[in-house]
């Protein structure tokens, strides 16, 4: 009797193992159930979105100079003298990218350095039909370019834009462009990241990353997703061999529609600027002012009367978010406000004394303050032909640097000046003769003093160089 019921607890053990195994098998291995299952790929979404992504082509001529191969002979030497040791000559630069038509009526985005400097630039169709081009918005800011070609009445298919703030880590996405040159290729992969800074030398550095193989040429070409809009344009890879290293970078779509819009309603961008600057929260500073996580910007700077200042904010507090978007880093803080058109305000969320408050911050151009006066200095002193200009906050976002930054820069010396005291272009003039600089006119009135020996301080790329001319004795910048 007890070996029948021991038999039977081993016999319903083995079926019930057996049953485990025949579901766990079903599981992972079955046979397709219909052709949808069999047939499973992008080329539904590819057929769709492929079309509206072109090939650009573009071409600049190089003038060099270059010498004469009678530029030693005695004969020529006698008669024509020196003007043989140099002539003139032109080479033709080519280069090629990627694009993605926005607007039916043919519209293009790409990116700025694939039609920069570019002397004519056409752009291929899907179907091989050629068009010259010609650009209506450049910005190197964001390293996007929009582009227009007259395909007559014909409509062009497009893109449409999706909320890049919707797009997470693991999506899937297809990069679409013209590797190479070799035709236009689709590759795919997933969003590795979001929020990359630190990519390229952009002023608006907030990029998606994908691990969709993206090479040479796919620049300026679509990131899009399982709904077939546009995430991004591909802008940058991360390589040290020139290849794909699996690491890609793409402009937010979100970005790239605020371009276009810019330039479809007027042609030039008018940023918001926010006046404040700061730090990323770090696990030692949220611990200092008695946080429980690090997070936000602790801010160390205001510009007087900016917007930052207008809002209400003060140096040591914490900016968590702005307008619902969680704010991580001072490059993330930038293109949300970069994002925003000139009125209105935008709230951001801040935390001041462990107590969360919301200010409203004035969405303002950038005031050119003091006016730029690009001068060349005259008269009789050291610095006499140097090309100065005033800096403000409109003038600084102009060329590029930071717009905290105050006095005046140099836009151009004399060679006998750089050679003697290595002042550059882009060196800001802080203080001449011990006498602080705001304006070009501080410059002037410093100078009365003593014109034959003049000790001025300068900004050069965020550090402080000391420079001396001497009308007898040294000259330098240390």
């Amino acid at each position: 009797m007890k070996l029948s019921r021991v038999f039977f607890a081993f016999s319903t053990f083995i079926a019930v193992i057996l049953s485990l195994t025949t579901v766990l098998l079903a599981a992972e291995k079955k046979v397709p159930s219909g052709n949808l299952e069999v047939q499973l790929s992008y080329a539904p979404i590819v057929r769709e979105a492929a079309p509206a992504v072109v090939n650009i082509y573009t071409k600049r001529v190089i003038k060099t100079r270059g010498y004469s191969p009678f530029a030693n002979d005695p004969f020529f030497q006698r008669f024509f003298g020196g003007q043989f040791n140099s002539i003139p000559r032109e080479r033709i630069e080519r280069s090629l990218g990627s694009g993605v038509i926005v607007e039916a009526d043919g519209v293009i985005v790409t990116n700025h350095h694939v039609v920069n400097g570019a002397d004519t630039i056409k752009v291929a169709l899907w179907d091989r039909r050629e068009y010259d081009a010609e650009v209506i918005l450049d910005d190197e800011k964001t390293d996007l370019a929009v582009l227009r070609i007259k395909s007559g009445p014909e409509v062009l298919p497009t893109l449409n834009f999706t909320d890049s703030d919707d797009v997470e880590v693991g999506d899937l996405v297809l990069a679409i462009g013209n590797p190479f040159g070799v035709g236009q290729t689709v590759t795919s992969g997933i969003i590795s990241a979001l929020a990359r800074t630190q990519v390229s030398g952009q002023d608006y550095q907030y990029f998606i990353q994908t691990d969709a193989a993206v090479n040479p040429g796919n620049s300026g070409g679509a990131l899009i997703g399982m709904n077939g809009e546009l995430i991004g344009i591909n802008t940058a890879i991360f390589s040290r061999s020139g290849g794909s290293n699996g690491i890609g970078f793409a402009i937010p779509a979100n970005m790239v529609k605020y371009v276009v819009h810019s330039a479809l309603s007027g042609g030039k961008i008018i940023r918001p600027w926010f006046g404040g600057s700061g730090q990323v929260v770090t696990s030692d500073i949220a611990e200092s002012l008695g946080l429980d996580r690090p997070g936000g910007i602790l801010v160390d700077d205001i510009y007087p009367n900016s917007p930052a200042a207008r809002s209400g904010l003060l140096q040591g507090d914490i900016i968590i978010n702005i307008d619902g978007k969680e704010v991580s880093s001072p490059e993330a803080l930038r293109y949300y406000i970069g994002l925003k058109a000139v009125s209105g305000t935008v709230p951001i969320n801040i935390i001041r004394k462990n107590k969360e408050f919301t200010l409203q911050v004035p969405l303002l151009a950038a005031p050119e303050d003091p006016k730029r006066d690009i001068t060349i200095l005259s008269g009789d002193h050291l610095l006499k032909g140097i090309k100065l200009a005033n800096l403000s906050p409109a003038y600084a976002d102009e060329i590029g640097i930071s717009i905290y930054e105050k006095g005046v820069i140099v836009l151009d010396a004399p060679q006998i000046i750089t050679r003697r005291t290595s002042l550059n272009r882009g060196d800001i003039i802080k203080s001449v003769n011990g006498k602080m600089i705001g304006t070009i006119k501080d410059i002037e009135h410093a100078l009365n003093g003593d014109p034959e020996n003049i000790d001025f301080d300068v900004n050069r790329e965020g550090k402080r160089v000391e420079c001396s001319i001497r009308i007898k004795g040294n000259s330098y910048c240390k």
